[in-house]
């Protein structure tokens, strides 16, 4: 009996123990989650706060950018009164060398490359017969290039300027060739104007951040920088094809413009350097730290400078352009009598506007030709540059001789334009 009643007893525990251990668990179950009313309260009044003073800020702003416009809007530049200026009449009055029409650089620093490229086109005429445009940007895309590959073998010890010289372009021709315009446009927005001011920050951004992290590998850099310039510049062609036959840029360059680099040099005047000797041009856009440039007193600069124009060549020249007597609605840059007057400017009051920085080398322009006219010279200039398509002859300039020999720095020309000249450095 007691071994039935123990039977029974463990199997009403058997029975009874599962229902009573389930009435013992915990569930599970979401709830609303509970805010504190005070919390909320104190964000919410945060929340408005910020609001007000991001209303207070932009009412701020707002008020700021009026003030700047209407500030701008007041804003003079100093000019003078051109009325008596005997100038020429228009640029047909130079009977000027072959050149293609003024192209403008638009949101660019590459005078350098606008200004000696229609240069090469009028020198490829003059060489050849061929009217053949060239593509501006082609050389940029590779200037590009290699100021970043100068930066990383300088391990970011370097300004990297956004402007060259004239004999950045020959070097890159030498390096890389050159192909047409419609073989390169250089641009990748859909209006066709040049625009490098995001390019610009996205480069230097990048290359600062190399700098950084001592990021010193030269293909993987120079590879970024590549997706960048081929962003907004778009891919430059290996090859072209040019009356049925396809060539690289480099034969393009050879054969069919027949342009040597070689054969052109730039000519400066300044007392930094010992006259009938070479040496750098020493400004921020001649990165490459070039000596070639040959220095010569001023009046002879001057002189060669008339005398290679008047035999027909053109010469891609530099210098500054931020005078008042520089005024494109007038079409003419000129030296003013406030200034300094005419029979004062000489080698030393050249140099004293070169070492004070009042001069300096400022923008790229092509010179394409020469007349007189009220007793002066008047040079007719193929100008990119923005302010040049403010007057009546878009795209020109007429610089007066006190113009050139005050604030024009240096010009590249033909070697055989100059030969002369050339003979007083080989002694």
């Amino acid at each position: 009996m007691k071994t039935a009643a123990y039977i029974i007893s463990v199997s009403l525990l058997i029975t009874i123990l599962p229902a009573a251990l389930a009435a013992q668990t915990d569930t599970v179950k979401y709830v609303p989650r509970y805010r504190d009313p005070a919390l909320q309260e104190i964000e919410k009044k945060d929340s408005t706060d910020k609001a007000n003073e991001d209303s207070l800020t932009s009412k701020i702003r707002d008020a700021q950018r009026l003030f700047r416009e209407a500030e701008q809007a007041k804003e003079k530049t100093l000019r003078f009164d051109v009325d008596k200026i005997v100038r020429p009449a228009s640029p047909e009055a130079f009977k000027p060398a072959f050149h293609f029409p003024p192209v403008r650089q638009y949101s660019t620093n590459t005078c350098w490359s606008f200004s000696t490229t229609s240069f090469m086109e009028s020198e490829v005429y003059r060489l050849t017969g061929q009217k053949i445009k060239l593509s501006e940007m082609f050389t940029v895309y590779h200037e590009y290039v290699e100021k970043a590959r100068h930066f990383v073998q300088q391990r970011g010890d370097v300004m990297i300027p956004e402007g060259g010289e004239s004999n950045g372009l020959t070097r890159i021709m030498k390096q890389y060739g050159a192909v047409p315009e419609e073989a390169y446009p250089g641009t990748t927005d859909p209006d066709g104007r040049h625009d490098h001011d995001r390019m610009s920050k996205e480069l230097r951004d990048f290359l600062a951040f190399v700098k950084d992290h001592d990021l010193w590998d030269e293909e993987e850099v120079l590879a970024q920088v590549r997706v960048i310039l081929n962003k907004y510049l778009g891919v430059p062609p290996m090859s072209v094809t040019y009356n049925g036959k396809t060539m690289t840029p480099k034969e393009f360059l050879a054969d069919v413009l027949k342009l040597n680099p070689d054969d052109y040099i730039e000519i400066m005047s300044t007392l930094s350097v010992p006259f009938y000797t070479q040496g750098e041009f020493k400004v921020e856009d001649n990165w490459w730290h070039d000596s070639s440039y040959y220095n010569v007193p001023l009046a002879e600069w001057y002189a060669t400078l008339k005398s290679v124009v008047q035999n027909g060549y053109t010469v891609a020249i530099g210098g500054d352009v931020s005078e008042p007597g520089l005024y494109g609605f007038e079409d003419l840059a000129v030296v003013p009598e406030f200034d300094i007057p005419q029979k004062y400017i000489n080698q030393s009051s050249r140099e004293f506007r070169i070492s004070n920085a009042t001069t300096e080398d400022d923008h790229g322009i092509h010179l394409l030709g020469m007349t007189q006219v009220g007793g002066h010279d008047w040079f007719l200039i193929k100008d990119s540059g923005s302010s040049s398509n403010w007057g009546k002859y878009r795209g020109y300039y007429f610089y007066r001789d006190d113009y050139v020999r005050l604030k024009m720095l240096e010009y590249q020309v033909h070697k055989d334009a100059v030969k002369q000249l050339l003979k007083k450095f080989n002694k």
